[in-house]
């Protein structure tokens, strides 16, 4: 039996269903409503040069064949990434498990009660171990928290330009922080602390804690130094050191960063981790991210939501605080439940015995007469020998240990949870130990009692009550079935793609072969990532036209920040540094704007016509404006209101004529793939969305990556990195990420995802994802107005429907409909984005068409039930629509009160007696939670009745 391609796998309808949706739409074959739909200025010519698509079985075959090349040795580099082992039930239940990975972002609380609570314990975890009282819902990576953290500590302090770190911080995070500070005007100067501050004024601090030598000093004498000064303090912390070193709150922090990283997440290559941050009291609405926090539902109970910051960049713009629009909730949610599953004793059990292995392995290199550079250290020892570092490193390797080469004459060497005592064993005969031999060590703690932990963590019930696997896999299972993920439902989000995450593409990313290979490995034993790396990028530039592509970036946001600082670098490069001025049009995403600022842009914006169109006149007149100030413009194509505008190709042109530069936002590739070449009708450089277009699953709101792509006049100017020359040009914007290859650990999906489609499979994904939305909007256009809509009525791959007048009318909002959606077990659109008043509807092409017609089916009847407030027959204040969504308590009750029925309430439509969800909250009042902000788990007595 031949086996099914898997495009048609992945792509949802039939072939017979394709022709059918075509036909409703009134186009005789999806070809013809594609050529219809996409302008012919922008089609290729060129058909996807790709390599023939695998099947399944052959692309895990040839993923064995790149694993097999990497080469897993046990690493003690160090440098912010550990050996750690995820406990069986989060690896299986979490990290494998689609219920947990293909979640979106929790906009729609009331569905997303699961996956809240468990980044409710995140921040509780960190809360607690930095001693500090809020912490966000995760950030990227340690170096790009410490890069929040300089940013925040510069409008705190509202004082000078210079930010002070101290020489023993990892050495990647020095290098993000000094790419985010260029353009922002403010200077970096690195010092060594320990002797005390340097003269000279500065607006912050950054240490950190144990250092990047594994020392561990009291920070308090520096960190009253700072505040006398009137600088701000950041401190970037270990996670586990900290459940035995006194907690940076408590030495006077008032910033805390790091990474979650060896709470229970793989290296992967470097990423994806889950970085973090904690603020001390009156820095919390400066927080860059996201934040949870409690609130409660109409019926008053506790109930969780996304607090302050949600989405402030689609509301400040240019006024963002911040271009990070994601965080790394998957990873978080693995690294809270290691600390659920673990509890306070486990932890600083963990801890201890890292600390014991550590001091036994300086108590063995000393006897060999090897000099211990520190005497206080938690995890990492720094062993000088003069002269001999190198040969020590290469003897070690040779015994299937790597260790830090820090110069001519040191050693570094870290312990972590994996660590045993062969371990240490190997690494004494790497300085010289004879292999019959074994060094008398008498191991004692070196941490002082000044230093140590003396306050309690975790004292939380959740962090106590499941220390059995049973609890433990129930207890996930409980937080799982309150949301709606990819698993259950469509999810059709305008704007942010929800697509099939295969199976097949994600089984190799927990293979060891992958998951446990240290960012900093010597390039030799990472030969499968390298070349895996280097294909995906190929196929990307392939695809997108570009020369080059660069995978560094582990976020959309963080692709449009190095996709600017390119074309800075560009324009500076021919003596035109005085170029500033970044165009971006009213309907672009939010993060187009915050990213131009970061890298020292000014955004002026170009307004919109009523049909969502680029206004060519009010564009030609910013262009005639600032011609010689120009940099750039930023686009979104299609538009972010979902139709492929005519004009882009003489965007582009008045911009190039002007000297600018052209940005393409990549977030609507998915309606290009195939069909167009970003790099061919205009534009220079792009971010792409491996989360949306490539089938990196969204995680809940994360991972994601963000690679860029560049023509070739930009490529000198991609992100490099200090430790790896090979992850980027010499002449380079510097870092990005933290890792050279950013969150290379998830790469092998979307080079699956890629492998398996082939180019006449990704073509026609993009050519389904067209269809399906223009099925739906052509079934829903007869009950709700289509807002935009391009050439011959038609629209690209996303919709929105206009809501505007139909709440003038009756009083019913986009909102609720987007919660009486849950009533129905579909997650809404997404909600007043571009256009208050509004939903914008993806389909994708992964969802059937038994799926579409679900989810039309639930608008129609929703609109039925819109008609009976509009006649009378529903209250205008007491309706389905007003009450939504309904769990199932708020029907039990013995007093029901509203003027329509349960059934009506529950059961709109029959199927929905088959397969039912019950949202676990009602309607939340965001307003509450804004004003009496909880960041951190609650006792369980605010959830008694």
């Amino acid at each position: 039996m031949t086996e099914v391609p898997f495009a048609d796998r992945h792509i949802g309808p039939s072939h017979t269903d394709r022709d059918e949706m075509a036909g409703a739409v009134g186009f005789p074959s999806v070809q013809a409503l594609v050529d219809a739909a996409v302008p012919t200025a922008i089609r290729t010519d060129r058909p996807l040069d790709l390599p023939p698509a695998l099947t399944e079985v052959e692309a895990l075959a040839r993923l064995r064949e790149l694993a097999a090349e990497n080469q897993v040795l046990t690493s003690m580099i160090g440098l912010g990434y550990y050996g750690t082992v995820t406990p069986g039930v989060i690896l299986r239940n979490v990290l494998e498990n689609p219920g947990w990975y293909t979640a979106y972002t929790p906009y729609q609380p009331e569905i997303s009660q699961g996956r809240l609570e468990a980044l409710l314990n995140f921040q509780t975890v960190v809360s607690d171990l930095t001693g500090l009282p809020v912490a966000n819902a995760s950030l990227l990576d340690e170096g790009t928290a410490a890069a929040e953290a300089m940013t925040l500590a510069h409008r705190a302090a509202k004082a000078g330009d210079t930010f002070l770190v101290d020489a023993d911080a990892l050495p990647q995070t020095i290098e993000v922080v000094r790419t985010r500070a260029v353009p922002l005007g403010l200077e970096v100067v690195v010092a060594d602390l320990s002797e005390g501050l340097p003269d000279g004024d500065f607006f912050g601090v950054l240490l950190q804690y144990p250092g990047a030598s594994g020392a561990v000093r009291d920070l308090s004498p520096v960190t009253e130094a700072a505040h006398d000064r009137g600088a701000q303090v950041v401190v970037a912390a270990d996670l586990l050191a900290l459940t035995v070193l006194r907690a940076p709150g408590e030495f006077g922090a008032d910033i805390a960063v790091g990474t979650s990283q060896r709470f229970g997440v793989p290296y992967g290559f470097g990423g994806p981790h889950a970085g973090y941050m904690a603020v001390r009291e009156g820095l919390q609405r400066q927080l860059p991210g996201r934040l949870v926090g409690v609130s409660l539902d109409v019926d008053g109970n506790p109930a969780y939501r996304l607090a302050l910051q949600t989405r402030e960049q689609h509301i400040r713009r240019e006024k963002a605080t911040s271009n990070i629009c994601t965080a790394q909730v998957l990873l978080a949610v693995m690294a809270s439940m290691y600390a659920v599953y673990h509890g306070p004793e486990g932890l600083r059990g963990i801890a201890e015995r890292v600390h014991a292995h550590a001091v036994r392995l300086a108590g063995g290199l000393a006897t060999l007469g090897a000099e211990i550079v520190h005497e206080t250290y938690f995890d990492t020892v720094l062993a000088r020998v003069p002269g001999r570092a190198g040969q020590i490193v290469r003897r070690a390797s040779e015994r299937g240990v790597n260790l830090r080469l820090v110069d001519a004459d040191h050693v570094g060497i870290a312990c972590d949870e994996t660590t045993t005592d062969e371990h240490v064993t190997e690494v004494w005969r790497a300085f010289g130990l004879a292999d019959e031999d074994a060094p008398p060590v008498h191991a004692e703690a070196v941490l002082p009692p000044a230093l140590r932990r003396e306050s309690d963590y975790l004292t939380h019930p959740v962090f106590h009550a499941h220390r059995s696997e049973t609890a433990m896999l129930r207890y996930l299972r409980r937080l799982q079935d309150k949301d709606i993920a990819l698993d259950r439902s469509m999810i059709p989000l305008g704007s942010c793609t929800m697509k099939l995450n295969a199976t097949t593409e994600m089984e190799p990313i927990t293979w060891p072969e992958f998951a446990q290979i240290h960012p900093f490995a010597p390039l030799d034993q990472a030969r499968g990532y390298v070349r895996l790396i280097a294909e995906l990028e190929t196929w990307l530039a392939e695809i997108t036209g570009y020369a080059r592509v660069s995978v560094q970036p582990n976020a959309g946001s963080q692709g449009e920040l190095a996709g600017l600082l390119a074309v800075h670098g560009y324009h500076a490069a021919r003596g035109e540094g005085h170029r500033d001025v970044c165009l971006i049009p009213s309907s672009a995403h939010g993060t187009n704007a915050a990213s131009a600022v970061m890298a020292g842009m000014r955004v002026v914006v170009v307004k919109s016509t009523d049909h969502g169109d680029i206004d060519l006149d009010d564009l030609h007149a910013k262009i005639e404006k600032h011609r010689d100030r120009l940099a750039a413009i930023m686009v979104t194509y299609p538009s972010t209101h979902g139709i492929y505008e005519e004009t882009i190709t003489e965007v582009c042109k008045s911009v190039h004529d002007a000297g600018g530069q052209v940005y393409v936002d990549g977030a609507n590739l998915n309606a290009l793939v195939g069909l167009a070449r970003l790099g061919e009708f205009g534009a220079d450089v792009s971010h792409l969305n491996l989360h949306k277009t490539f089938c990196i699953p969204h995680g809940g709101g994360g991972p994601g990556v963000g690679p860029v792509g560049v023509r070739e006049h930009l490529v000198p100017f991609l992100p490099n990195h200090p430790l790896r020359p090979e992850a980027g040009p010499e002449t380079g914007s510097g870092p990005i990420s933290a890792a050279p290859w950013g969150s290379a650990g998830i790469l092998p999906i979307s080079w699956t995802y890629i492998a398996m489609m082939g180019g006449d499979g990704l073509r026609a994904a993009t050519e389904v994802a067209v269809l399906a939305a223009n099925y739906v909007a052509k079934r829903l256009s007869e009950h709700y107005p289509v807002l935009y809509t391009g050439r011959g009525g038609l629209v690209a791959h996303e919709c929105i429907i206009d809501l505007r007048k139909i709440t003038k009318d009756t009083k019913v909002t986009a909102e609720d409909v987007a919660k009486r959606l849950v009533d129905y077990g579909l997650h809404a659109p997404t909600l007043a984005f571009p256009v208050a008043g509004t939903l914008m509807i993806e389909p994708t092409e992964s969802e059937d068409l038994a799926e579409l017609d679900r989810f039309c089916d639930a608008m129609i009847q929703i609109r039925r039930e819109i008609e009976r407030v509009a006649t009378g027959e529903y209250d205008a204040d007491d309706n389905p629509l007003k009450n939504a969504p309904h769990t199932a308590a708020s029907l039990l009750t013995d007093d029901w009160k509203h003027s329509y029925g349960r059934e009506d309430a529950a059961y709109p439509l029959p199927s929905l007696r088959e397969n039912k969800y019950w949202p676990p909250v009602r309607r939340i009042d965001q307003a509450y939670g804004d004003r009496n902000l909880v960041c951190a788990c609650p006792p369980p007595e605010a959830f008694e009745s």
